[in-house]
């Protein structure tokens, strides 16, 4: 019996939607269209219970675009299913309200919006949420045998980079019969795979790598049937649905997606080495570097480092603030995962919203930047970053 071979990811990631179209086109075109006419009530109803596949409706997500653009998605992270959204926030809600009404763990960093979301509004609405440091896994235990049924991580971590081992947490959150869903958004597909170390759900933010080119705001979520079909609903009456046109600029941007993400790699670890040697640096967040605290687990549960990294700038914040300003080739800017490498200082943007007090507590001080590695040259790249460190400030008797 011949063994079915699996294809590579950068085979997927272009031919992942398994179909051309009746013209030939080997990308399935945008169907920017409402509603699909049937020949027949019956032929209608077999669609909407289910019997057939088909189009019926696009705010439900029934829309050839969008269905190809799943197929592909649910093929990256080698999962049976995905369901594409608007935003990574909107998957994020989505998924928390269908599966994280009996309690949730965040462990470790994420995303500001993550953080009020699961702190502030889903609260609202009595369900119970826990924040616990990565240093604090010792508490799961205790929260997961008291109710909680999903724990709930980014890793690396937005933004400090921590490392959070997959595998054994997932082992912890099965043992007590929850779920684990890993934000997979710093990674890609590319340099990590959650489910096939354990995972039962993953979530993007797709507006980042899987985008690539700062021209989309969408989100995503993989995972098995019996875990996603339940979502269903929560997308289509929540009015989340990715729009066909961002759904057809999604595809187009995964068939490059391993490329420019090997390159990012590649790139992010020399700015990451030169930044480490650099003597107004005090330290830089990067996973591939050999002195990073998750560098071991790195190396075990990643096929590569990524694009992200942080700096601490001595000087304090005042100083990181003013290289932020400084530097030329790096816009600044929040987001990520983008052609053009950006720089953000999180306590101004993605994490503003938090106290200094819970910014110190998590590690996340004034004087660091956000670097999201692009596509330019390393050496331009790091010539940027050393002008704006090494550039004085005028003195009175100068200006």
């Amino acid at each position: 019996m011949t063994k079915v071979r699996k294809q590579g990811l950068s085979t997927r990631s272009i031919h992942g939607h398994g179909s051309r179209d009746a013209h030939g086109s080997p990308h399935v075109p945008v169907y920017d269209t409402t509603t699909f006419a049937f020949q027949s009530t019956a032929d209608l109803l077999d669609v909407v219970d289910g019997r057939k596949p088909g189009s019926l409706y696009t705010r439900y997500g029934l829309n050839p675009s969008i269905f190809a653009l799943e197929e592909t998605l649910a093929g990256l992270e080698g999962a049976e299913m995905a369901w594409s959204f608007c935003s990574g926030m909107a998957a994020e809600t989505a998924l928390f309200l269908t599966h994280g009404r009996a309690g949730i763990v965040c462990i470790g960093d994420a995303y500001g919006g993550t953080l009020e979301l699961l702190s502030s509004q889903l609260p609202l609405l009595g369900i119970k949420t826990h924040l616990i440091l990565g240093s604090e896994l010792d508490e799961l235990d205790a929260l997961l045998t008291t109710g909680a049924r999903m724990v709930f991580f980014e890793t690396p971590t937005n933004p400090t980079l921590e490392m959070l081992d997959i595998r054994a947490i997932s082992a912890k959150a099965h043992a007590c019969g929850a779920l684990l869903a890993v934000d997979n958004t710093f990674a890609s597909p590319v340099n990590q795979r959650p489910l096939e170390l354990g995972a039962d759900l993953i979530v993007h933010s797709a507006t980042k790598y899987l985008g690539g080119h700062s021209d989309l705001t969408a989100g995503a979520l993989m995972g098995s049937k019996e875990l996603l079909m339940p979502v269903w609903n929560w997308r289509k009456n929540l009015g989340s649905m990715i729009a066909p046109a961002t759904a057809s600029l999604l595809a187009r941007s995964l068939r490059t997606l391993v490329v420019r993400v090997r390159q990012q790699n590649e790139t992010a670890q020399r700015v990451a080495e030169s930044m480490a040697r650099h003597p107004k640096v005090r330290r830089v967040f990067y996973p591939g570097l050999v002195d990073c605290p998750g560098h071991a687990l790195a190396k075990e549960q990643m096929h590569g480092f990524g694009g992200m990294l942080s700096i601490e700038v001595a000087g304090g914040g005042e100083e990181a603030t003013r290289v932020a300003d400084r530097l030329k080739l790096f816009a600044l800017a929040p987001s990520l995962g983008g052609a053009e490498s950006l720089v953000t200082q999180p306590c101004t943007t993605t994490h503003h919203g938090l106290t200094a007090e819970e910014r110190a507590r998590r590690g996340i001080s004034d004087a660091m930047l956000r670097l999201s590695v692009g596509l330019e040259d390393a050496e331009d790249l790091i010539a940027d970053l050393e002008q704006a460190l090494d550039s004085e400030i005028p003195s009175m008797a100068a200006t």
